[in-house]
Order: structure tokens, then C-alpha cells, then sequence
């Protein structure tokens, strides 16, 4: 039996977000709950971009008032909107708006060039588009035709003057919310179809994984189209009332000055963001009053580098954060108090959420054992997108097969190994390219760097590291191979060193491994 969006709302009035209900345990919509927030606390701020504050009660009339607008354009149930934009407070009114429509909204990732962004409209079907103008550029060399397409500029209008009002639709649980097609970090990017029951428990769970309350003011300068910005740090952020700060894009020394300036509470970054931070001149001049948790995520901390923030931010707190898209992102956590005793972990599931390490055959593996992660709860996903196989093959009994190695030790902390296909077999003996990375990190001239599988006419396989100076920085191959012999066995000891002026990533920060494979040459 499914209940319905009138349901929840009747459980919302009650101001109940959770309610057990015929042995079912119900999680309001995030529609209903910013529904709420625009009634309870009309006055708290809901987001905050380039200095303008929108309270709950405008942020909420805004969407709506979009919403009434979609409906009025002939759209059917179960039609795609996409969202293909930068960073910005019209970012979320449109990514709430379609949803009150009762559409499904697919943000694009802005940094793909345009073929790419060709393959997902095509094999998304999408039907209308939302756009930034300054992306004009790209969609004028895709040949796809939109149904409707609306610019922001036209979208501002639209909320400023459209008068219709918009039609309640019941909205399903189960119903699918948003498709979020996957980087592509292994090949063709996979469309994930999460559910309004997803995204709500996505945001209940972190949100308290991450103790927030109304107080808090959520900085994002990572992409929103990303599911970790938007489904780990401002869905989460808008489920207990807070504020969420957007700021276009990342820039060190701008991310600083508004991390201060706006009085921030928790602030996201992956590794690499942190690393560029701490390198910034001027940085000590900055301070963090309110500051009170740093997270962290979408790539292995090193310890150095996890001991120097702690270092810089004095009595704040950090955490690791791991997930993928296919759960929403959420999977474990690493909490502070653990941050340097269990360094490499990505700590232990969340609330609602079980995992499993399993072998070839589904069976869990005993502590210490490297296995596939599985994961099961509320969060993950419906389905690949016109992808039965795709979804047969990863989702198995409500288990989702995450794709990633990794083991548990014997306190229940989970530790990822590798990516399933990163995994490099030397001669017969598997090397996990994160263990080579990590000896890689201990040097401190070293920004950045990636290992691939090199092939090799004898072994079948031998690792090579590609490798990033900080600015100002010299060391030679011979430097870094001698200092990997004193610390790794023989055979994980790297082939070959390769120096890059940057790693190829992708817009959530990870680095494409598959770019680099091509660079690799046969011997």
C-alpha cells in the first residue's frame, strides 16, 4: 500500500516527520517540509547567494509559483525537466519547483562539453530544459529540441509576475524525484533514478549524522548538480531549517573570505579543496568563529593532510563522509573522534542503513577480508534509468553493489580497498592503487597523485603513478621510487612516475583514472 502526498502533509500539520503508520515508517516528502518551514518559521533564512536572503516563506513561493507555471506547459507525469545551470539560490527553487509540479528533474553537470550532454538528453528523453544563459554557448552546438526550455532570466520574470496557481498533485513516495546521471568515471554515464522517499531519508539521515539544526548555515561551494551538495549538505540543511550559503564555485582565497564572512557553521570540500586552503597566502588571517564542522568526502584523506587541517581549525571538528550516487550519497561516516585513530576509514554505516563486504557469490567475508561494499536502506536507488540489465546487475535483494572494494576491520570500520576495476594484478598479486597513493602523499612535495595499471608483457600489469608538485616544489623520479621501496613491497612499488601540471577530475572532484589509462604505454 502507498500513502500519499496528502498523508503526509496531514503528518507534516502534526509536525511529526517521521510517523509509524500500519507497520510502515513514513518520511515526510521534502516538498511537505519546506512547505512546513514557509508556514512555521516564514521569517528564517533558506538560502543565502551573492548577498541576497531569501527567508523560507519567499524561497517556498518562489518554487511554487514556478511549479504553477511548468504545469500550464502541457507537461505529463513522469516527463524529465532538465536543469542545466551553475550554482545559485535559482538552482534550488527550480530543483524544488519541478518536484511541486509533480515532474521529475534531472540536473546536468555543467563542466561536461557537449556531446556529453547530448548522450544524457537523448537517453533521458527529457522534454523541457532550465538554464543558465551564460551556458548558452554549449546547448547551441546540441542538436536536441526541448518541448520548453526556460532561461533564468526569463525563470526570474516568471516568479516575479505569474499569477496562476499551481495544481496539488499527490506525490508518491516511491515515485521517482530526480534522475542524476553518474560521472562516468568507467564509461557511459548511467541515469539514477531516486525516489521522493530517497531523498527525504537521505536528508534525515545525514542531517543527524551531522547534528544539524535550524542553526546551522551550510556552506556550498561544490556543484550542486553534484548528489553530494545537493542531497548530503542542502537537502539535509533545508530538512532541519537551516540556512544554506551558496557560492558559485570554489576559489581558495574568495572560500575563505565568505566562509568567514558569512558566519558558516559546516563547510564541504573534498580532499584537494583542503589542500589548496591550507596553501593559501593569507589564510591565517582569516577566522572562523562559527565554524564547528568541516567534511570531507569523494576521495581518501591522507593522515598528513587530515593532521594539518585539524592543525589550522582548532576546535573544529571533521568528518568523513561515503556514499554513491546509486544511494543517494549515503552509505558510512568517520566521525571526529576517530579521524587520526582509524585514519583511511570511511568510518561505520549510518542510521537506517546496513552494509555488507560480500564476495563473488553475495556472501558476506569475514573482518579483514577484501570484498565488494553492498549497501541497503531507504536511500538507495529505484533504478538505472532504461537500464533494466544495468539495475538487475547491481541492485540483488535490496542489496546495492556499490562497485568498491573494501574491507572491515574487527571494531566494524569499514575501509575502502579500491574500485573494483582500478585494481591492478601484478604477476598474480593484487595491488590497490589507494595504498601506493598513500605512501605517495607522505612526501611533502607532493600535491596530487593517481596510480593506473601500466601493461606489461610479462607481469600483466604494473602500477604507474602520476604525480602533482606543489607550486615551487622539485623532486625527481629516482627521489620518489626510493622512497617507495623503503615503504611498500617490491611488487607495489610504482614502474614509473609520470609529472602532470594537474589531475584530470570530474566536477565532484574525482579523479578520472580512465583518462589516464590511455597516457600509459606498453612494454
Amino acid at each position: 500500500m502507498q500513502y500519499q502526498g496528502y498523508l503526509e502533509v496531514v503528518l507534516h500539520v502534526l509536525d511529526v516527520k517521521n510517523k509509524k503508520i500500519g507497520g510502515l515508517i513514513m518520511t515526510m516528502l521534502m516538498t511537505d517540509i519546506l512547505q512546513n518551514y514557509a508556514v512555521q518559521q516564514p521569517e528564517g533564512i533558506a538560502t543565502l547567494y551573492d548577498g541576497k536572503r531569501l527567508t523560507y516563506h519567499e524561497f517556498f513561493k518562489c518554487a511554487e509559483t514556478l511549479a504553477a507555471y511548468l504545469q500550464k506547459q502541457g507537461y505529463k507525469k513522469d516527463d524529465v525537466i532538465a536543469l542545466y545551470t551553475l550554482n545559485s539560490d535559482l538552482f534550488l527553487i527550480a530543483y524544488i519547483g519541478v518536484q511541486l509540479a509533480g515532474f521529475v528533474v534531472m540536473p546536468i553537470n555543467t563542466k561536461l562539453a557537449a556531446p556529453e550532454v547530448e548522450f544524457i538528453f537523448n537517453h533521458s528523453e527529457a522534454k523541457g530544459l532550465i538554464y543558465d544563459e551564460r551556458l548558452s554557448e554549449i546547448l547551441a552546438d546540441i542538436p536536441y529540441s526541448f518541448s520548453h526550455a526556460v532561461g533564468f532570466k526569463e525563470m526570474k520574470k516568471i516568479i516575479e509576475n505569474y499569477t496562476g496557481q499551481r495544481r496539488s498533485v499527490k506525490l508518491v513516495s516511491d515515485d521517482t524525484a530526480v534522475v542524476m546521471y553518474t560521472s562516468g568515471t568507467t564509461g557511459k554515464p548511467k541515469g539514477v533514478m531516486l525516489t521522493h522517499q530517497n531523498i527525504a531519508s537521505t536528508a534525515e539521515i545525514w542531517s543527524s549524522s551531522m547534528n544539524m539544526t535550524k542553526e546551522d548555515r551550510m556552506f556550498i561551494c561544490t556543484p550542486l548538480f553534484h548528489c553530494a551538495g545537493l542531497h548530503v549538505f542542502a537537502m539535509p540543511m533545508f530538512y532541519q531549517g537551516g540556512t544554506v550559503i551558496i557560492e558559485e564555485a570554489f576559489s581558495p582565497a574568495n572560500t575563505l573570505k565568505q566562509l568567514a564572512a558569512t558566519d558558516a557553521t559546516i563547510f564541504f570540500g573534498v580532499p584537494s579543496m583542503y589542500t589548496m586552503i591550507l596553501n593559501t597566502p593569507g589564510f591565517k588571517e582569516h577566522t572562523f568563529k562559527h565554524l564547528r564542522l568541516l567534511c570531507y568526502g569523494a576521495a581518501p584523506m591522507p593522515y598528513e593532510l587530515v593532521k594539518q587541517v585539524k592543525e589550522a581549525f582548532l576546535n573544529v571538528k571533521v568528518q568523513n563522509l561515503y556514499g554513491q550516487t546509486e544511494n543517494s550519497p549515503a552509505a558510512t561516516s568517520l566521525l571526529d573522534m576517530d579521524a587520526l585513530t582509524k585514519i583511511g576509514s570511511v568510518g561505520k554505516p549510518l542510521a537506517q542503513t546496513e552494509v555488507r563486504v560480500v564476495d563473488s557469490f553475495g556472501e558476506s567475508v569475514p573482518a579483514g577480508e577484501v570484498g565488494e561494499i553492498s549497501v541497503r536502506g531507504p536511500q538507495v536507488m529505484k533504478g538505472y534509468l532504461r537500464n533494466a540489465e544495468e539495475t538487475a546487475r547491481t541492485i540483488r535483494d535490496g542489496w546495492l553493489l556499490s562497485g568498491d572494494l573494501g574491507r572491515f576491520d574487527e571494531d566494524g570500520y569499514l575501509y575502502i580497498v579500491d574500485r573494483k576495476k582500478d585494481m591492478i594484478i601484478r604477476g598474480g598479486e593484487n595491488i590497490y592503487p589507494i595504498e601506493v597513493e598513500e605512501v605517495l602523499y607522505q612526501l611533502s612535495e607532493i600535491l596530487e597523485a593517481a596510480v593506473v595499471g601500466l601493461p606489461h608483457e610479462v607481469y600483466g600489469e604494473v602500477p604507474k603513478a602520476f604525480v602533482v608538485l606543489k607550486e615551487g616544489k622539485a623532486l625527481d623520479e629516482e627521489s620518489i621510487l626510493a622512497y617507495c621501496r623503503k615503504q611498500l613491497a617490491k611488487y607495489k612499488v610504482p614502474y614509473e612516475i609520470e609529472f602532470l601540471a594537474e589531475l584530470p577530475r570530474n566536477a565532484s572532484g574525482k579523479v578520472l583514472k580512465h583518462t589516464l589509462r590511455p597516457k600509459v604505454s606498453t612494454h
